[in-house]
């Protein structure tokens, strides 16, 4: 590996100015595309190692917070890169040992006097029960790939285009995809409108059994509409009702709804499930609802690591509480022996099996099916899903 110092210490200074630019204040990927548009001069390569420095830098989480900025970022190319230019010029004789397993390389941080106390995911105590605390602590040192759903009609014609753009792929399941991160996929016109983005946890968490003819159901949290659309996906006969507190989200759905081609007849509404909805709700009742909840989102901060230092765990029983009132609603409108699907993108036990216990004891709902969906050990976003059974 040839190494320019000079490009080396301009890398850095790139990285530096992105990291004290950022306040924490949104998501760093909006942030680093401004930041990018603000710095013109900064050519293709630049943007990529400047990326790349910083999300793993995030990735260190809390841990060895105590050395320098440069120390630290050098301790994270190692552990989340295979090649390192930074690594190579600073530590070269650390370089050996950069293709060796993570769990090599943690040992040989440890002989060299790091502390290695794992803090990179600093919130296990909460974690719910059967997720392994380490594993899942050290799988945020790796990127998770991109994962694809397609359609069965159209996965021939997918498969053919990912191949004639060079962009490799593994059918993991039946309609689900992956695919290495970070490829683009929106240049290629051949696919559009062919498959979805969604990850693989999320193409899993709507185990329902088959739904009859006309059944009618309710996406409560539709959001941008992935669930909804996995939904009709599934079981395009249904009576679908979509709703959001926010009508620009809903608009969004539209939009992802129209290019996916859905020929499945929806209703939409913009309602607050914190509020009495019953004005709005005409008498209606469902024989499947969907609360996909508004959560912390710590089963995907694999692909959003700056979350492992800025989350404070205080916020957790306040997600609870807007969890808690989501399904007090909803429930009044789940038919006698209806299904309700409740689903989390997070891997606290607060949110997931402690507010399914709310629902047993508060709602009289009985737990079916479901649980943590781990998506730690094939670098995907981990969740939670259960369904339950209305028995009165």
């Amino acid at each position: 590996m040839v190494i320019n110092p000079r490009r080396v210490e301009q890398q850095l200074r790139n990285f530096q100015r992105a990291i004290e630019a950022y306040d924490n204040k949104e998501p760093f990927a909006r942030f680093i595309t401004r930041f990018f548009k603000a710095n013109k001069q900064m050519g293709a390569s630049d943007r990529r190692m400047t990326s790349r420095l910083c999300y793993n830098y995030f990735r260190l989480g809390r841990s060895m917070l105590d050395l320098p900025t440069l120390d630290r970022l050098i301790v994270a190319e190692f552990l989340c890169e295979t090649q390192s230019a930074l690594v190579t010029l600073h530590r070269p004789d650390w370089t050996s040992c950069m293709t060796t397993p993570l769990a090599e390389k943690l040992r040989f941080l440890n002989m060299q006097g790091y502390d290695l106390e794992n803090r990179f995911f600093p919130f296990a105590s909460y974690l719910s029960p059967g997720i392994e605390k380490e594993e899942f602590s050290l799988s945020h040192l790796v990127q998770p790939d991109l994962f694809i759903r397609v359609s069965q009609h159209y996965k021939e014609t997918v498969e053919r285009e990912l191949a004639a753009h060079g962009i490799s792929f593994e059918q993991v399941f039946k309609n689900a995809y992956r695919l290495p991160s970070g490829s683009n996929l929106q240049h290629i016109r051949g696919i559009e409108g062919l498959y979805e983005v969604q990850d693989l946890s999320s193409q899993q968490s709507l185990e329902i059994p088959s739904l009859k003819q006309g059944e009618k159901w309710w996406d409560a949290c539709a959001g941008s509409g992935g669930k909804s659309l996995l939904l009709v996906d599934r079981w395009p006969h249904i009576d679908l009702l979509v709703s959001d507190v926010r009508l620009s989200i809903l608009r969004n759905l539209d939009e992802r709804f129209d290019k996916a081609n859905v020929k499945t007849i929806y209703r939409k509404k913009v309602l607050d499930l914190t509020q009495d909805i019953s004005h709005l709700m005409d008498g209606e009742v469902f024989d499947g609802i969907v609360v996909d909840a508004p959560c912390t989102g710590s089963g995907t901060w694999g692909r959003t690591p700056e979350m492992l230092t800025q989350f404070d765990e205080e916020r957790i029983q306040g997600f609870v509480s807007l969890q808690r009132q989501i399904v007090d609603t909803a429930v009044r409108y789940l038919k006698p022996q209806g299904t309700l699907m409740y689903i989390t993108c997070s891997v606290f036990e607060a949110e997931n099996e402690l507010l399914v216990r709310y629902l047993e004891e508060e709602h009289g709902l009985m737990m079916e099916d479901g649980g943590v969906i781990k998506g730690y050990n094939r670098k995907s976003d981990s969740m939670f899903a259960a369904r339950l059974r209305k028995n009165q």
